[in-house]
């Protein structure tokens, strides 16, 4: 490698963020460069990094002014032109990439000379979300749009100029199955869309390919299998987000089965008018929908939703071996799948794991996953010989990035380097941490009374602006009961319907959102709009099989509890904090109600190593003081008038 080259490569990301930048009004952030600094020497040396980044650092600019930089060395040393691969978790963040950071980039980059033509990217997803265009026509010549819902009949119509199934509102998941590109493309069309879009992907036009962590990791598998890749060779992958990847490996490499698959089922019964067969169905499920419905707890072992289980398996084999040969293809690959994920859930197998997770919408889903989850990345993801770039803000407790590394089959890679960068908000002035004196007990059985009591002394004190995270659905609605006759601000409970409540609780400034599940890390709230966060339990995560296995490789249940239990309650309670602060402006009081977080007791000192420095009290007159000191005189104004007459 030419040193020159690579000083000239990390000169151009010092020009672009204390030059470029700052002549659009961007504030130079030195933890920013460092950042970027350290993912392109990753880029150049064919390491892994794993970068935690701070809320505010900028890290998204970080990797893309790397990436930018690092195709230009590849460039100027000969290399052969490939993009750079970007995997996150959300659809928002992807967008914003395409359509917000790098034409930004681009635009400052084209106007310096660094670049002659635009940075392009595009946006990759799984087959079925594109529109087979032979599909879509043998769809609408079995439809009399007349009679269908109008809606539904023009998104099907917009499909024929727009290839992204995601960008045709009110389109129905009936439709979707059936016009959506198969498995196996074989249309034989010589301007069929979808193989055009593909062969545009691959032709060298776009330097940066966005997908999904899901996209990613199917694309390992089918390379670690020998089979065609779905994405193409790449000269470095960033994977933002990178906390949500050892989760989603979980499902890639396993089987899940949710209310939304029982159901989809019923409803594609009905639509090819097997009614008998569509009524079976649900009455045999509907046990099982009612039970996948609810939220998991503790306490409820696997076999309780097993034990549901035999009666849809005995109605699928009756259904697939009278209906297989009428059926369409799509309703017949349906059929055949949730034969074997029952079957798959109703006995044991060697090397799966079987247990119940929260689904994200208030409900839960059933879950079978390899029980040796590191290697499965190992032999997939992390074989190919590419630089690597993992960033999120939430992979490390302080310094430590030990769990992390364990749950993602890193800890032993050479590749590895590891960084932190620390955010620039000023927690100290603008936060303060309430862990009351005297908290709620658990074990006494007036616990939700005292627990309502506290979280309306301090709406009190705050005046409103409160988001409430719970750790479980059950403990939401028992405080939800008690504390209608104990505030007077409006209370908002998040269900299954999120994005509704969200919107709700935003339109009345100073009301209270009782939230779980997604929305601990799920959505933002900048402004006065969560002044006071309150997190009653600390977020242990619930025991279960995949727990249990993970416990068997550890000497007793105080080194299970240490090495596992406790960095990911501190990173969940990181990923929680998140709500509270996300700008530099934003100021808020944080409270945490376990008594286990009290002082002098076994996690306080865990607690405080997992969120930055700031003021700690356990007086609710100092909360009304920092509020008073910090906010301006239409915050309580909005608390005023929030609560009713």
């Amino acid at each position: 490698m030419n040193i020159n080259d690579r000083q000239n490569a990390h000169n151009d990301i010092d020009h672009i963020f204390k030059t470029l930048f700052p002549a659009q009004a961007m504030p130079e952030r030195p933890e920013q460069i460092a950042l970027s600094h350290r993912m392109l020497d990753a880029m150049l040396e064919g390491g892994i990094a794993l970068c935690d980044a701070g809320t505010g650092i900028g890290k998204t600019y970080a990797y893309l002014v790397a990436g930018a930089v690092y195709s230009r060395f590849r460039a100027n040393s000969g290399l052969v032109a490939l993009p750079i691969l970007i995997s996150t978790s959300s659809i928002a963040l992807q967008t914003a990439v395409r359509d917000e950071y790098l034409p930004f980039l681009s635009g400052l980059l084209l106007e310096d000379g660094q670049i002659s033509q635009p940075i392009r990217a595009v946006i990759r997803k799984g087959k079925g979300h594109y529109v087979c265009d032979e599909r879509l026509e043998q769809r609408l010549g079995q439809l009399d749009l007349s009679k269908k819902n109008w809606k539904a009949g023009a998104a099907l119509l917009t499909l024929r100029q727009e290839l992204d199934m995601d960008e045709a509102a009110h389109l129905s998941g009936y439709d979707r199955e059936r016009i959506c590109v198969p498995h196996t493309c074989d249309c034989k069309r010589e301007q069929c869309r979808y193989l055009l879009f593909l062969e545009r992907c691959d032709s060298g036009l776009f330097l940066f390919q966005i997908c999904n962590h899901n996209l990613l990791l199917a694309d390992a598998i089918h390379r670690g299998s020998g089979r065609r890749p779905i994405l193409p060779e790449t000269a470095a992958l960033v994977i933002d987000e990178a906390h949500k990847l050892p989760e989603t490996a979980r499902q890639m490499f396993g089987v899940t089965l949710g209310v939304e698959d029982i159901r989809a089922l019923s409803r594609n019964l009905r639509a090819e008018r097997y009614l008998l067969a569509a009524e079976l169905w649900h009455d045999a499920a509907a046990p099982l929908v009612r039970k996948l419905s609810k939220p998991t707890e503790a306490g409820h072992p696997f076999d309780a939703y097993a034990r549901l289980l035999a009666a849809p398996e005995r109605k699928l084999t009756i259904i697939h071996r009278q209906l297989k040969g009428l059926l369409t293809h799509s309703t017949r690959r349906q059929v055949e799948t949730l034969v074997r994920t029952v079957a798959l859930f109703r006995r044991d197998h060697d090397g799966m794991v079987l247990y119940a997770m929260d689904d994200g919408q208030g409900g839960a889903m059933l879950c079978a996953t390899v029980s040796d989850l590191t290697a499965q990345l190992r032999q997939t993801l992390w074989r190919q010989m590419r630089p690597v770039i993992l960033t999120s803000g939430t992979l490390a407790v302080g310094e430590d990035f030990r769990r992390f590394k364990e749950e993602t089959g890193l800890l032993a890679d050479g590749r590895v380097s590891e960084s932190v960068s620390l955010s620039p908000f000023n927690y100290e002035q603008n936060c303060l941490l309430y862990l009351p004196r005297h908290p709620p007990n658990q074990k006494e059985a007036d616990y939700y009374d005292q627990l309502a009591e506290e979280i309306a002394a301090l709406l009190k004190a705050a005046h409103g602006h409160a988001l409430v995270l719970f750790t479980s659905y059950a403990a939401m609605s028992a405080v939800k009961d008690r504390l209608k006759g104990q505030t007077s601000y409006p209370l908002f409970t998040m269900g299954r319907n999120a994005v509704h409540t969200m919107e709700q609780f935003k339109s009345q400034p100073g009301s209270v959102l009782l939230a779980t599940g997604a929305a601990w890390e799920g959505f933002d709230f900048p402004g006065d709009c969560v002044s006071l966060l309150i997190i009653p339990r600390l977020p242990f995560a619930v025991p279960d099989a995949l727990k249990e296995k993970e416990r068997e490789r550890h000497p007793s249940l105080n080194a299970f509890i240490r090495a596992v239990s406790v960095p990911e309650m501190q990173i969940k309670l990181k990923q929680g904090f998140g709500r509270a602060i996300r700008t530099e402006a934003d100021t808020c009081i944080i409270a945490i109600l376990d008594e286990r977080a009290a002082k002098g007791q076994r996690y306080r000192k865990d607690v405080l190593a997992a969120l930055p420095e700031m003021p700690v009290t356990g007086s609710l007159r100092d909360v009304e003081r920092f509020i008073r000191r910090i906010k301006t005189d239409g915050y309580f104004r909005e608390g005023a008038a929030s609560c009713p007459r």
